[in-house]
């Protein structure tokens, strides 16, 4: 009995350690909490108190930027303005000067229409751009933006005033425009640079209302300079990867001094829209069409009536032929000319005008385009590898020559074997009357294949093969002599002549004999 009594004394001692242990360790443990919570609870007090005692944060002056365009942007964006123009146009003619969908180049005019779109004629609304350039309110933009136009209402930067617009003078040819508003006061205007001394990786700004969005700024550089073959002869412009859309057309493209040097003008797209491909027209030619617009609302350009092509006319095969170092291939003369009157004649090669050497096309119209009409000019040129000098008096460009090209049909008959993708045959008088090249000498051209030598050289049905590397060819015998000499790997240039509306053009068109003949 006492032993069981002991076991039972035993077990309630272990329970009450037990207990009291775990009153020990809960009391520990609240001490603990409450110490940690009495410092949290300072630390948020003093922290808030330091708050209120802490100084508060001032906004400093604003401080300019010096890698900002800011600068040049306050300066020529008041004379940045948006043209809104309205047209009544057919379906087919609102197509047509909208751009088709498969033309890459495109303008930045930005066109909504009024009206069904299966309706006949409608009006059609165009929004584009334009910049001040005098204080009375002369404005330089694109032809395009005011083509057709029967209002045109202009926007300043920052006032919803619309002035109506009156078209001064347009030159198609460079696609440019003045027009003029009366603004009852003097207007911020724009200072034009000279493109002349842009070089290619220069920064420049584009300014103008893409879509619409007026006083859009966007930035890029200069891409190439003197850029041709995207427009028409006088357009050789300067290239730049600034961002330019639809709206865009007219507005300046500014460089770091804030000067205008270029008027946008067009663009490349796959998409319709900015991909890096922009086109301006520099203000060297800006600034003379619009001294000329502003005196006599026309531009007058020089001719002497030559023709050329100028990717064949400097090829350095053609050139080495002829015995000219370098040099513009004369393709036509057109009768009563400036340059028939000065003896000139088809295949020469000019390679000066006023002891400036002519080395690419734009040497050669430059010049006599700026003299003035009446002026004379001193030309250089080869004639049968000698060279000679002649003068001849400028006259207006708007006298010069139709572009057309004749044609003939193939007949089965005297047929020779194709050479290098050429089919000829001889010139009788009746084919040469048919392809408007009497008394001349040759065979005549009817096919060439598509991508063979002779369609990458330029040949055309109608074509008369007058010479094969200065073998005259008069004949079916004389043409197949000569090309039968010619070796794989040897350059050849034949000597053509061409029918091009009333006049005989006399060409050179070069190549080197490939390896396989067809």
């Amino acid at each position: 009995m006492e032993q069981l009594n002991n076991k039972v004394d035993w077990k309630r001692r272990r329970t009450y350690v037990a207990a009291g242990l775990i009153a020990v360790t809960l009391t520990v443990g609240i001490l603990i909490g409450s110490v940690i919570s009495g410092k949290v609870s300072a630390m948020k007090s003093l922290s808030f108190a330091g708050a209120l005692n802490a100084a508060p944060l001032a906004l400093p002056d604003p401080v300019p930027s010096s890698n900002s365009f800011a600068s040049i942007v306050n300066r020529v964006e008041p004379a940045v303005v948006n043209i809104a123009t309205t047209q009544v146009m057919d379906r087919k003619s609102a197509r047509r000067h909208g751009g088709g969908d498969d033309d890459p180049s495109e303008d930045f005019f930005f066109h909504f229409f009024d009206g069904r779109p299966d309706a006949g004629p409608r009006t059609e609304r165009s929004l584009g751009s334009g910049v001040i350039v005098d204080k009375s309110g002369f404005i330089l933009t694109n032809n395009h933006v005011v083509e057709q136009a029967t209002k045109i209402q202009v926007t300043l930067n920052g006032d919803t005033t619309k002035y109506t617009a009156k078209v001064v003078g347009v030159d198609e040819a460079t696609d440019l425009a003045v027009i003029k508003i009366d603004a009852g006061r003097e207007l911020p205007f724009a200072k034009l640079g000279n493109s002349d001394g842009v070089q290619v990786g220069d920064w420049v700004l584009a300014i103008g209302s893409p879509f619409g969005l007026n006083a859009t700024v966007t930035a890029g550089i200069i891409s190439a300079k003197d850029r041709a073959g995207i427009g028409q002869q006088f357009q050789r412009f300067l290239q730049t990867d600034a961002a330019i859309n639809p709206g865009n057309s007219g507005g300046p493209l500014v460089d770091m001094a804030g000067q205008v040097i270029g008027i946008n003008t067009a663009i490349i797209t796959g998409s319709r829209g900015y991909e890096g491909v922009g086109f301006a027209m520099p203000s060297s030619t800006a600034i003379n069409v619009y001294d000329q617009l502003v005196k006599t609302g026309r531009v007058t350009r020089g001719s002497i009536g030559v023709s050329f092509q100028e990717e064949l006319g400097t090829n350095q095969i053609t050139l080495k032929s002829l015995g000219a170092p370098y040099g513009v291939v004369i393709e036509g003369v057109e009768p009563g000319s400036p340059a028939e009157k000065a003896g000139l004649k088809g295949g020469d090669v000019i390679t000066a005008i006023n002891g400036m050497a002519v080395k690419t096309g734009n040497d050669l119209v430059n010049p006599i385009a700026a003299a003035p009409i009446g002026s004379k000019v001193k030309i250089t040129y080869f004639r049968d590898k000698q060279q000679k000098e002649t003068t001849a008096t400028v006259e207006d460009r708007t006298r010069v020559f139709p572009n057309t090209q004749g044609s003939v049909n193939s007949t089965p008959e005297d047929n020779a074997p194709a050479e290098f993708g050429l089919h000829v045959e001889s010139l009788t008088p009746t084919r040469a009357e048919h392809v408007g090249i009497e008394g001349q000498k040759g065979v005549v051209v009817t096919e060439v294949d598509p991508a063979s030598f002779a369609d990458d050289a330029g040949f055309q049905p109608g074509d008369v093969i007058s010479a094969v590397n200065d073998q005259a060819v008069t004949s079916m015998e004389e043409y197949r002599k000569a090309v039968g000499g010619l070796k794989p790997g040897q350059n050849v240039v034949f000597k053509i002549l061409r029918r091009n509306g009333d006049r005989v053009m006399t060409m050179f068109l070069p190549g080197v004999v490939p390896s396989e003949r067809h």
